[in-house]
């Protein structure tokens, strides 16, 4: 037997529970992972809720890093007592341990610690997908952030700092705003205080930018619209604030000729080469000092209920991580 979080319908974090259940040996392809750090992502509060409609009964969590208890046959490249990390695709990660598919599983270099690869590994892939995948960041480039002091903001204003890219980037506090500013952030703007639009054409001079990496949703999609340049592009990640809704393409047009995109991680991890491309270019940037991974908060996978009601209320900053 083994603990874990299970959810038996849709709703707030209240749905969470924590409970007994069987883990048998693992099977052909498979090894049996004991987790020792999971990440917390907002894609779990959507699943939760039903944004993200799943099956259930369920497991939630998405990424987490562990230890290989044992190895099921035709299992030839991982080894028993190895510390290994996975993040996308495999759902179920809110649990002292599982038995999980070897092929998902990425070895943890000997410069990372377990807790921050739980931290990075979904955040700062995302990251890798939105700056190299869905808008390939240039030398010179001046883009929008949004959500700036959260998971995925703080390593991207780091990384595009590393591109030779000028950081735009929006926060909820004055607290925040410093964090956002510490992490690489060039011009933190605090939406709850100034027009954020306003402020980012005014910073480019009227021209807007190219890119606004969207994470907040229904809030902000129209503001960050006019934030663009023509031929810009709106990349929406998340919806923290809810979904955007439904936008006509003559209202792309009519505001610039803009694109839009709505990428998810799974479709991109699930090429085991690109996966692997993207861990060790993350890997390599946290291991060069460039990008500094902060966990804010830990909070025990069995309290994962209060680490949502943090987490959505945007009382968290950095990463969050679930000790198991």
């Amino acid at each position: 037997m083994t603990k874990a979080i299970r959810i038996y319908e849709h709703g707030g974090p209240e749905v969470l529970k924590w409970e007994d259940v069987e883990l048998g040996d693992p099977g052909e392809g498979e090894v049996q992972l004991k987790h020792t750090a999971v990440g917390l992502n907002f894609i779990d509060c959507y699943q939760r809720s039903g944004l993200y409609p799943m099956d259930l009964p369920l497991t939630l969590g998405t990424e987490a890093s562990g230890v290989i208890e044992a190895i099921g046959s035709s299992v030839t490249d991982l080894s028993v007592g190895q510390r290994v990390t996975y993040a996308g695709g495999q759902i179920g990660s809110y649990c002292e341990a599982r038995n999980i598919p070897a092929n998902v599983l990425v070895a943890i270099p000997d410069s990372i610690e377990d807790q921050t690869a739980a931290a990075m590994m979904l955040k700062g892939m995302t990251a890798h997908m939105l700056m190299f995948k869905c808008y390939a960041v240039q030398p010179g480039d001046t883009i929008l952030v949004h959500a700036a002091a959260g998971g995925v903001g703080t390593i991207m204003c780091q990384w595009a700092n590393a591109l030779g890219a000028t950081v735009i980037g929006t926060v909820g506090s004055a607290e925040k705003a410093a964090k956002a500013k510490a992490h690489g952030c060039h011009h933190p703007i605090n939406y709850s205080e100034e027009d954020f639009a306003e402020r980012v054409q005014e910073i480019t001079d009227g021209k807007g930018v190219p890119v606004v990496y969207e994470s907040i949703g229904k809030d902000t999609y129209e503001k960050s619209m006019d934030c663009l340049e023509n031929f810009g592009m709106l990349v929406n990640f998340g919806n923290a604030s809810g979904a955007i809704p439904a936008i006509e393409p003559l209202e792309l047009m009519r505001r610039g000729s803009l694109a839009l995109s709505r990428p998810t991680l799974f479709n991109y991890t699930s090429d085991p080469a690109m996966r692997q491309t993207a861990a060790q270019a993350l890997f390599d940037i946290v291991a060069s000092g460039k990008v500094k991974i902060e966990i804010g908060q830990t909070f025990p996978l069995a309290d994962v209920a209060a680490a949502h009601t943090a987490l959505e209320s945007r009382q968290t900053t950095g990463s969050t991580v679930l000790i198991p």
